[in-house]
């Protein structure tokens, strides 16, 4: 008996914890630089590079397109001497190196080679993970640049290089994270992620570019990228069912036998769709549940874990709660005895139950993708997308109603004074206004010295001349994009020879196939609002009021403004909703053209205080300053009484979440520019 005490108390050998990160990068390549030698030094064991808009959609910091946007939601990135100073002083060939880059993966892994080169690194052994997934760009985060068969071409490519030059680089990160951001139910998160990478490797095998006998190095290394929900129990069984569904597809249609190219690898960034911004504190204790969701279980456990900040719902997070996330993982990593053991679900009915339910649906709705002609169709026809719109519509409504609840949302909403937030102007990191200029000055002193010495790069329009023939033709694209990497060519002019040859896509919005998803029957919110546009159209002497919902600069995070438009559709506006990436200029010419009652402006890049002040400015001097602008987004409190102070007539923040009551606000707002009095309806 003794001896099978000491048996059971014997220490046991623990797992390798799983690669800690921290998803950064701001201002420019010199200060990100700074921050990811920090971390390192804190016990960050990979880097998760975070890049701004301009570098992830393919211009230049000086576009017009740009501005506002550069170093906001990461490092920008131009050419390879940003590169240089990027990695400054960290070995690539001893770093893990994620890159959440997309529409310019094929760009920017060249930079990453080429860096590693002048480092003397053997590209063999470098290791990290290019995201890749061009696909969840036409779906929520709006980052595309080409159509989607000159992407997935791209991608296929970039592929194909990996496997004969990079074996342990993982070229593509399929994504369901955004998928959940975006609104998917779990059985949607695993069915579009899974025909996805159907996609993907039907391409690659199509091409003929890898010999049937190395497709199983292909398969082996595929990543994936996943969110992690508050409902961790579910999520759990999420993970499980994604690595049984896996494992069917890589063996059956594939023919792949070796269980380790089957393995199902994935990195997880848990969600940040939950985060609010009343009460943030709560956020704490949902990251560490959602956490849970991808480590609890060894059979289905992440193999890389980034965390967002408890303040992300405010702004930027600060070095120090980007400190705190990391130490929520090294706790339960070091401290815990998580571990230690074997799987600790393995033979749970109620487990079983959940997981073979959610793959039979996954299965199901694959099925549905591949009757279409497969992912790429069914991105191009609208339909994920009007499905994805549907599912976030009517999670919504389950909030807005309270049959969902938030804890400090929608109930418990009392609250003790915050001290995390006394001080808003600490309370998350800012960007200085001047780094876009000093970012824009440093890349026309690039262009104009690239050649001269120290650089003595070749002159860069050969390469972009010979990647223009190549995208014309059929060779992979990876070694001409080498080389207009290692002539100095910028990511503006990378990405601009492409278009010239492949053209741009606008990926469909899902705004009008989105059904109805809250009722308006009589003594209903939405009735109420319905009743308040219905009137203040007659007091107007106009058929219906009419809302432009715009998208201004390079933000493509789109979901709220397509809830926007859905509720004012149903609530009866005539909506006009051109999708993302529009210039405040194109904004203001659609708002006269279209003669609308309001203008609507989505922005959660934190470009607000450039962008909103540019289409107040053009609808003034237009004659049209009497149109109301409401806007809504990430916008900490000194910046919204900012924009209220130039001229803004509402902000709205994730605090918000009523959207029948926002729209009833913005027919309030309509009322006042235009004189009518206020109408006592009850919203």
């Amino acid at each position: 008996m003794r001896d099978q005490e000491a048996a059971a108390t014997e220490k046991r050998p623990k797992d390798r914890p799983w690669l800690m990160r921290t998803y950064a990068g701001h201002s420019t390549a010199e200060a990100s630089n700074e921050l990811y030698r920090q971390n390192l030094a804190k016990g960050q064991t990979g880097l998760s590079v975070a890049f701004d808009l301009p570098t992830q959609t393919g211009y230049d910091p000086d576009h017009v397109l740009a501005l506002g946007e550069v170093g906001r939601v990461g490092v920008p990135v131009s050419h390879v001497g940003d590169a240089r100073k990027l990695f400054q002083g960290i070995p690539l060939d001893r770093m893990n190196t994620s890159m959440t880059i997309n529409a310019t993966a094929m760009w920017l892994l060249a930079l990453y080679q080429v860096v590693a080169e002048e480092q003397g690194a053997d590209l063999a052994q470098l290791t990290g993970t290019t995201q890749n997934d061009i696909v969840k760009e036409y779906l929520s985060r709006g980052t595309h640049v080409f159509p989607p068969q000159p992407s997935l071409r791209l991608t296929t490519d970039m592929i194909a290089y990996t496997v004969n030059h990079m074996p342990k680089w993982n070229p593509i990160n399929i994504c369901s994270y955004h998928l959940q951001e975006a609104g998917a139910t779990p059985v949607q998160e695993i069915a579009y992620a899974m025909s996805t990478a159907v996609a993907v490797l039907d391409a690659v095998r199509d091409s003929g570019q890898v010999p049937p006998e190395r497709f199983g190095a292909v398969v082996g290394r595929i990543s994936f990228f996943v969110n992690a929900g508050v409902r961790f129990v579910e999520e759990m069984c999420k993970m499980r069912a994604f690595s049984r569904v896996w494992d069917r597809i890589t063996r059956e249609r594939y023919g792949i036998e070796d269980p380790r190219q089957r393995r199902f690898r994935y990195g997880v960034q848990v969600n940040s769709l939950g985060l609010t911004e009343a009460q943030p504190e709560n956020n704490v204790q949902r990251i560490v549940l959602e956490m849970l969701a991808v480590t609890l279980s060894k059979d289905a456990r992440a193999r890389a874990v980034q965390l967002p900040a408890w303040n992300e719902a405010l702004g930027l997070p600060t070095p120090w709660d980007q400190q705190w996330s990391l130490r929520i993982q090294q706790v339960l990593a070091d401290e815990s005895d998580l571990l230690e053991y074997e799987d600790l679900f393995e033979g749970s009915r109620v487990v079983e139950a959940k997981v073979a339910e959610l793959v039979e649906g996954a299965l199901a709705e694959m099925a549905r993708i591949e009757e279409m002609g497969g992912a790429m169709a069914a991105v191009e026809s609208g339909y994920l997308k009007s499905r994805l719109v549907s599912s976030h519509a009517a999670r919504r409504a389950r909030i807005e109603s309270g049959e969902e609840r938030i804890v400090g949302v929608n109930c418990y909403e009392s609250t003790e004074p915050n001290p995390l937030t006394a001080d808003l102007g600490t309370a998350v990191h800012s960007v200085d206004p001047a780094v876009e200029a000093q970012v824009v000055a440093a890349l026309e002193n690039w262009r104009s010295t690239r050649f001269q010495p120290p650089f003595n790069h070749p002159r860069p329009c050969k390469a972009l001349e010979r990647l223009k023939r190549a995208a014309a033709g059929t060779e992979n694209l990876m070694e001409a994009t080498l080389e207009c990497a290692r002539a100095g060519a910028t990511t503006g002019e990378w990405a601009g020879a492409l278009r010239e040859v492949f053209g741009e896509f606008r990926a469909p919005t899902g705004v009008s196939a989105a059904p109805v998803a809250v009722a308006a029957e009589p003594g209903t919110p939405l009735a109420a609002v319905r009743d308040k546009v219905h009137r203040t159209a007659a007091d107007l002497g106009t058929g219906r009021l009419r809302l432009l919902v715009g998208k201004p600069g390079l933000d493509g995070h789109s979901n709220g403004a397509e809830q926007i438009a859905v509720r004012a559709r149903d609530a009866g506006f005539e909506v006009v909703y051109q999708g993302i990436r529009l210039t405040p200029e194109e904004i203001a010419a659609a708002a006269l053209a279209e003669d609308v009652d309001c203008v609507g402006l989505s922005i959660l890049s934190g470009s607000h205080a450039q962008l909103v002040p540019d289409v107040l400015e053009r609808l003034r001097r237009a004659g049209a300053s009497d149109v109301p602008v409401v806007v809504g987004g990430i916008i900490p409190a000194p910046d919204a009484e900012t924009l209220l102070r130039s001229g803004v007539a509402a902000v709205f923040t994730p605090k918000d979440f009523g959207i029948t009551g926002i729209i009833g606000r913005i027919v309030d707002e309509i009322r006042t520019a235009n004189k009518l009095d206020p109408l006592e309806v009850p919203v």
